[in-house]
Formats: structure tokens, sequence, C-alpha cells
């Protein structure tokens, strides 16, 4: 199953990527210097499982956001995702021909808000919302 880390290895862990991000890397042994440089931890034996944990959000931070840490870098993609606008929309009439291609529940939705689209269903399978994502 795996060893479990207590609150006090990742509270620490978050706190140290919070602030020395720039710092820390993808390798442990650097990581573990840089904990014993930071930080005054009690025991060699927990500084080791800081520096750990601390390697793996950093993998973690690499692939995408981690709930639970917020520091600039993170905070910065999260507003440029937030801000994104595309450069051509679906809903633009001329690029469509006239028509959007919805399924059977987005006009419903539409039909309720009471908007006047001309709007197509397409035939999207029910299961739709069952899929694994990859």
């Amino acid at each position: 199953m795996g060893r479990v880390r207590t609150k006090t290895v990742k509270r620490a862990a978050k706190t140290l990527i919070e602030k020395h991000y720039p710092k820390l890397t993808l390798d442990f042994q650097v990581n573990k210097r840089l904990c014993d440089d930071i930080a005054v931890i009690q025991s060699k034996r927990l500084r080791n499982k800081i520096a750990g944990y601390t390697t793996h959000l950093m993998k973690r931070i690499q692939k995408g956001p981690v709930r639970g840490i917020s520091f600039k870098l993170q905070e910065e993609e999260r507003e440029r995702k937030d801000q994104y606008v595309p450069a051509v929309s679906e809903l633009d009439l001329k690029r469509t021909n006239g028509v959007i291609n919805v399924d059977k529940q987005t006009q419903d939705m539409i039909k309720s808000l009471g908007l006047k689209l001309p709007i197509t269903v397409t035939n999207i399978s029910a299961n739709r919302k069952f899929r694994k994502r990859a």
C-alpha cells in the first residue's frame, strides 16, 4: 500500500514550495540540501521525508496545478487560462453556415433560457458523460 505521510511533513513541504519554489528541483538530493539550508528540522529522518514529499509535489506541479499550493507562477498560469478568449467563436454563424450543431441537452437548455438561435441537434451517445477522461 505504501507509507503514509504525516500532516507535519505535508504542511512543511507545501510551505517550502510556496516560499522557495525557484530554488527547488525535481532531484531529491538537491532538495534535501536545500531543506538543510532553508529550514531548521529536528532530525535527519524528518528532513528526508520533507525533501521526498517536496520532490514528489514538484513533479506533480510540472504536470499541472496542485491543490493546496499557491505560488506566483501557478497563479499567473491560472489567470492566463481564465482570461483566454478564442480567436474564432464557435457561435459565429458566418463560419458555421448559419447553423450551430448541439446535442439534445444543450438544445433543451437553450430553449429554457428563451434564446432564439438557429440550431440543429446532433446525435451524441447517451454515455458521453460517463466516458473516462485521458
